[in-house]
């Protein structure tokens, strides 16, 4: 099977698990259930995924950090974080049913590592061009660092009902980071 036979198939399974999470309990779905609802036989999706927690990662992966990929290697925070919360609200009941998901494979847990992998590697780059300046300061704590953070506020939003605007949200993200919490009491 192409690469792209592969990636159809792969959103196919995506499709028919979203559609399922929004009216099932996420761990009381089954690998047969998003098959069958996909219209192919169970051994195509072990194929792709181990199970429904790695087809999970694959659709945050794909459908969240892939998309703002460009615009954090060219360093534009505030767009990327906007893009991100716009791809979240576009399907808002899934993201709401998956933002509970808690243990081994919660959301947060799987959304940190998807988004941490990317903050590293630009972390990296960023690090083979200039001399280290804190040595504690690595790209793994730094991305760790900032993924906890875009992952919780992404949360935080999603579970109170995404009251305010995926751009506003944005720019308020943008604000904590940029202000020291003195700064930022002040403001309160």
């Amino acid at each position: 099977m192409t690469s792209q036979g592969k990636r159809d198939t792969a959103r196919l399974l995506a499709d028919s698990f979203k559609e399922l999470a929004c009216r099932t309990p996420i761990e009381k779905i089954t690998v047969k259930e998003i098959t069958d609802r996909a219209g192919v036989i169970r051994p195509t999706f072990y194929n792709h995924f181990q199970d429904k927690y790695e087809l999970l990662e694959w659709i945050i992966s794909q459908d969240l950090i892939e998309p703002i990929r460009p615009f954090v290697r060219s360093g534009l925070t505030t767009q990327a974080m906007t893009f991100l919360f716009l791809n979240v609200e576009k399907e808002k009941e899934f993201y709401l049913k998956v933002s509970r998901l808690e243990g081994q494979n919660s959301f947060f847990g799987i959304s940190q590592h998807c988004l941490q992998s990317l903050l590293e590697e630009v972390c990296e780059e960023h690090r083979a061009r200039r001399e280290r300046r804190y040595e504690w300061l690595t790209p793994e704590r730094l991305a760790q660092y900032y993924g906890q953070s875009m992952v919780f506020v992404m949360i935080e939003w999603i579970q109170s009902g995404m009251t305010i605007s995926a751009e506003e949200l944005a720019e308020l993200y943008q604000y904590m980071m940029s202000h020291s919490l003195e700064d930022a009491l002040k403001d309160l």
